[in-house]
């Protein structure tokens, strides 16, 4: 038990220096091995460049992400809404997790406006969870209600799949304890 709080506490740690990234700064990129694209694994073009510090799939969510220096930018604005435990509590979810391009490509001013707005942030970041585990047969023509209450879809086949026809998943099917991670690279915005 200690040493689960003291692997939470890093990881929060972790997230909550990485806070000034999410407001522009730039994440050092590294290189992991090619994962294998397949079906039943992960797959996706973004995955040979998602560099992890060990194995996530016995961690939850939160502590998974956070795992993936990529997803930084998402783990600070996650911790920062409050949401850390309400995600690691679910028990099937998945999660459309934009990277640190993503965030870069929101403006600045849009950026520092949704992380001084706890309630938007809170809304934004849970409309990119599903409550429940999204497996890639599923991901060619799906539809989900997400936490925040919208709709996303997903769509494409392969390894070649689309969120809300806007955001690429460029590394999918990543497992943790409690979800499934698909690193996408745009932020998504939940519909009025």
């Amino acid at each position: 038990m200690r040493f689960t709080r003291m692997r939470t506490a890093r990881a929060t740690a972790a997230a909550v220096a990485a806070v000034p990234l999410a407001l522009g700064g730039l994440a050092s990129h590294s290189h992991a091995q090619d994962a294998s694209p397949s079906p039943s694994g992960t797959f996706g073009p973004g995955c040979s460049a998602l560099s992890q510090k060990a194995d996530t799939a016995k961690d939850k969510v939160v502590e998974a992400a956070a795992a993936y220096p990529q997803l930084s930018q998402l783990v600070s604005a996650v911790v920062r809404a409050g949401l850390s435990g309400t995600l690691d509590g679910k028990p099937d979810v998945t999660v459309f997790a934009p990277n640190n391009e993503a965030f870069q490509n929101v403006t600045v001013s849009q950026l520092s406006s949704l992380l001084s707005d706890q309630g938007q942030l809170e809304k934004v970041l849970t409309y990119h969870v599903v409550d429940q585990q999204i497996t890639p047969n599923e991901l060619s023509q799906g539809s989900f209600t997400t936490l925040e209450g919208g709709k996303l879809t997903t769509s494409g086949s392969g390894t070649d799949f689309k969120v809300n026809d806007k955001a690429n998943i460029v590394c999918g099917n990543i497992k943790a304890a409690n979800a499934t991670i698909h690193v996408i690279d745009a932020v998504l915005q939940p519909p009025s």
